[in-house]
């Protein structure tokens, strides 16, 4: 199954995470349940999945989506240790992440050719994690840390290192999270709620993907505009004057 995983490289798969700007966690109390989460919201426009090992059965879950659904970005979350890593890949996983900073696993991913998605908190945490060759960088709980003032105070010394907001990320802030600079969002409950999935309730599901896509393109748009905005400023100001 790892040869499936590979067959989608690691700049592709971080690559369309940042383009989509959504990483749904799956945390579930059944393999049946994480399936119907992630091909509901893989319908609703969201073809990126992240099954937390803490489900039961994820391992099995991961091969399974990975092979119904070639098309569907499946990554294994909560990887504490080089083991759960080396059983991730086997199962075909696309990306490795976890809630905290491991480099062994870190390492691991790179030599599997898998994209690395490290948690980190602290700014010496996200540094180390980008030296070490993480591909993106999950800031979490970063709502306990100061929510979206922490992702702009984190971009300004290290502009290049892409962050994805993880831990509180919800419909109020998911807007201001992205218009300080993060690549992409982790959402869990907010996104997938345990009672809808536990009702089937798909419709649901989907006007809250919907709705997380919407705050993620329309912060972009504002960005956008902002940045033709100085960009007028500037030529005006570059006039010669008289």
């Amino acid at each position: 199954m790892a040869d499936a995983a590979k067959a989608m490289c690691r700049s592709d798969v971080c690559k369309r995470i940042s383009d989509i700007g959504i990483l749904p966690a799956i945390r579930v109390s059944s393999p049946e349940d994480a399936i119907y989460a992630a091909e509901t919201v893989a319908k609703s426009g969201i073809p990126v999945v992240e099954i937390t090992l803490t489900t039961p059965g994820a391992l099995e879950v991961i091969a399974q989506l990975v092979k119904k659904h070639p098309k569907m970005i499946v990554g294994a979350g909560t990887v504490i240790d080089l083991e759960k890593a080396q059983h991730s890949a086997e199962a075909g996983a696309h990306f490795l992440t976890s809630p905290g900073l491991n480099l062994p696993v870190l390492e691991f991913a790179s030599k599997a050719e898998l994209a690395a998605l490290p948690g980190a908190l602290t700014p010496t945490e996200v540094i180390a994690a980008w030296q070490a060759g993480a591909d993106m960088v999950k800031v979490f709980p970063v709502s306990l840390v100061g929510g979206d003032a922490y992702i702009k105070a984190l971009k300004a010394p290290y502009p290049q290192t892409r962050l994805i907001a993880a831990g509180g990320v919800n419909q109020q802030n998911a807007a201001n999270f992205i218009l300080a600079g993060a690549a992409a969002l982790g959402v869990g409950a907010e996104l997938i709620p345990k009672e809808a999935i536990a009702r089937r309730q798909s419709k649901r599901i989907q006007e809250l993907a919907g709705r997380f896509l919407g705050f993620v393109r329309s912060a972009r748009d504002r960005m956008e505009q902002a940045k033709e905005a100085d960009a007028w400023k500037r030529a005006d100001a570059a006039k010669p004057q008289g």
